[in-house]
């Protein structure tokens, strides 16, 4: 959460045990490589240990709440310390902090994707919702979308959110009970297009307990663009009250959010917003999590199935997902 040691030596906040301990910390998270006895305790007792329960109540209490608020308690250390690690190496030195990002977006991405898969005779279906898993005696038969069309195939994989694959394998109940038990956070993503930046930085997390939403991310500070853009996520349960706001309701407070934190943005600042919503935006890695990712292949002959929760402890990112595709891939029996 510190751009360098300077920030964090002359944080207000903390005094300077605190400030030693809170870096020592973070410092050692960078040096480490087995995780294994972080997924056995908690993300809030393993700060507690570090930093001192006043610390974590400061500082990190607010953000585990604003994005996992009744799981808050369960989450585990290593899912934590693993993103500790992967932003504390991110650096081309102690001072300097270095990200990367792809010319043209994921956009770019997605069409190369595309094309490659066009070019070997495959057809990227758009607007056609998966809705069940066809199998018969232990042999995965293909996908049936929602319109009632069947796409017959001997090898199936799928990456949805793991409930909605328990959702499409509610005809073998014993095998979809493996994926149901996955708990997820929703998101509200209010993004706004804006005359001028909100900061100089990329990522801002905040504990302020007058700010409803956890932080902010300002992408046109990593990747240039013609114009600036800065989005707002609001993480919860989808069974929150707060997750059926109006849009309207989203985009007002959430600038006013960013007008707190730079109070020289008016209204007429605000080009343009747009709200997004996600049902199962992030998986909630618990205590002991690591025992409870199944394998991929599953009993079904042909079916491998995983979402991202399956990269832990890493999180979701764009490189994970691509280092777990080979994996699922290298499944594939050769031709």
């Amino acid at each position: 959460p510190w751009g360098d040691p300077i920030s964090l030596l002359t944080f207000p906040g903390m005094n300077l045990v605190e400030k030693v301990r809170y870096g020592l910390q973070a410092y050692l998270s960078t040096k480490r490589s087995d995780w294994r006895r972080l997924d056995r305790i908690s993300a809030a007792d393993w700060f507690r240990a570090w930093c001192g329960q006043r610390v974590y109540d400061y500082l990190w209490r607010p953000l585990f709440e604003l994005k996992f608020y009744e799981y808050a308690e369960s989450i585990s250390a290593a899912w934590v310390w693993q993103r500790i690690k992967r932003l504390g190496r991110s650096r081309r030195s102690l001072f300097q902090e270095e990200l990367g990002y792809i010319e043209g977006g994921s956009e770019a991405l997605v069409t190369a994707l595309t094309a490659a898969i066009e070019k070997l005779g495959g057809k990227v279906h758009l607007s056609t919702p998966a809705r069940r898993l066809l199998i018969e005696a232990g042999q995965v038969q293909g996908v049936e979308a929602a319109d009632g069309r069947r796409f017959e195939a001997s090898q199936v994989i799928s990456t949805v959110a793991m409930p909605y694959a328990a959702a499409m394998l509610a005809d073998h109940p014993d095998l979809a009970g493996v994926y149901s038990q996955f708990e997820n956070v929703g998101v509200v993503c209010v993004v706004h297009q804006l005359a001028k930046p909100v900061t100089a930085n990329f990522w801002v997390n905040i504990s302020d307990p007058a700010i409803g939403a956890p932080g902010f991310v300002e992408f046109s500070n990593l990747r240039p663009l013609d114009r600036h853009i800065v989005y707002v996520p609001y993480y919860m349960p989808t069974s929150n009250a707060a997750f059926g706001r109006t849009d309207e309701a989203f985009v007002d407070e959430s600038y006013g959010y960013l007008q707190r934190v730079n109070p020289t943005l008016g209204a007429s600042d605000r080009i343009a917003s747009h709200v997004a919503r996600l049902r199962y935006a992030q998986p909630v890695c618990d205590v002991g999590f690591a025992d409870r990712i199944p394998d991929p292949q599953t009993p079904v002959a042909g079916l491998q199935i995983a979402d991202t929760c399956f990269y832990y402890p890493e999180d979701r990112g764009v490189s994970e997902s691509i280092g777990y595709a080979r994996r699922l891939v290298e499944n594939l029996p050769r031709a």
